[in-house]
């Protein structure tokens, strides 16, 4: 009788164990939500930019292109936040913060939806739309999440062009060239990005400053910021006009942008005279419904009217 005894190895708790990501965890590494918004922006930039409906592949690798970049600067977005994720309620679930999936994972897969996305507009689309996107990537996952988010209470209105920029890309897809009409509508989210990212910010006070981001009612406090909402929004009103003004859109239009821009100065009227956390949320929630109605209205009035 072998009166041997057997070794059992047991695994190493602390050691982390090996893990293939599930496309769930990939997709939302991405933002789709955001990048949705954004391919729609991107969409009505290139409907805008002709009279007529554009080649359908314009518009189908113009926003895929467009859609792998953006999605890619998102990836990014996670790995640089991963430690503020963590402590906020909003975040915390997301695939690196809770370890999920690796940052190094995470960055390869940046790279090759960021080398995929380059690929489809320079073979695809056009060389002047590829590095206008390249340029916002850049910008939003570089100046922006690197250095503005931390730097500074004005983070997100510096580091908001990054994000009006796909109108822009959308009608470079089709035209090839940089025009006026398309500034303008980049003007127009630039315009709306603060105050509909300082109504979150007023909600999510606590939080940001558990994190150590200086959003401006961590450093200046709710009043400063609901002020500051204010003024903004009746410049996002006025900037909403210039399409009418300067003969891109018609009266249909002009309808739509006054009648949802008076009510987001409404809502941030009520956001100053009644500082209340519910209040900033829904001004939030109805900033992004603004902005998608808007778009739509100007789509439709375009082709009404063509």
């Amino acid at each position: 009788m072998n009166n041997s005894t057997r070794t059992l190895t047991v695994p190493d708790a602390s050691r982390p164990r090996s893990r293939v990501p599930g496309w769930r965890d990939l997709l939302e590494l991405t933002k789709p939500k955001v990048v949705a918004l954004m391919l729609l922006t991107s969409v009505i930039g290139m409907l805008l930019a002709t009279p007529g409906v554009p080649p359908w592949p314009v518009l189908l690798f113009g926003n895929l292109g467009i859609g792998l970049l953006a999605g890619s600067a998102a990836v990014v977005n996670h790995v640089v936040d991963q430690k503020i994720d963590t402590v906020m309620a909003r975040t915390r679930r997301r695939p690196v913060a809770t370890g999920r999936i690796a940052p190094f994972d995470a960055i390869i897969f940046a790279t090759m939806l960021a080398c995929a996305g380059m690929a489809v507009l320079m073979m695809l689309v056009n060389h002047l739309t590829a590095w206008l996107t390249l340029a916002s990537l850049v910008g939003y996952a570089g100046v922006y999440t690197l250095f503005l988010k931390r730097a500074t209470p004005q983070n997100i209105t510096i580091g908001g062009l990054a994000g009006a920029m796909p109108p822009l890309l959308g009608w470079t897809a089709v035209t090839g060239q940089v025009e006026g009409h398309a500034l303008l509508l980049v003007l127009i989210i630039f315009a709306w990005t603060p105050p509909h990212f300082w109504a979150l910010a007023i909600h999510r006070k606590e939080e940001y400053a558990r994190a150590g981001i200086p959003m401006l009612p961590v450093t200046h406090g709710n009043r400063y910021t609901e002020l500051h909402i204010l003024l903004y929004t009746l410049m996002l009103l006025a900037a909403s006009l210039l399409p009418f003004v300067t003969g891109m859109s018609g009266g249909i239009y002009l309808l739509g942008a006054l009648a949802l821009g008076l009510r987001f100065v409404w809502y941030a009227i009520r956001l100053l005279r009644g500082d209340d956390r519910r209040v900033a949320l829904n001004t939030f929630k109805y900033s992004i419904t603004y902005l998608m109605a808007l778009f739509v209205v100007l789509l439709v009035d375009h082709f009404v009217f063509f």
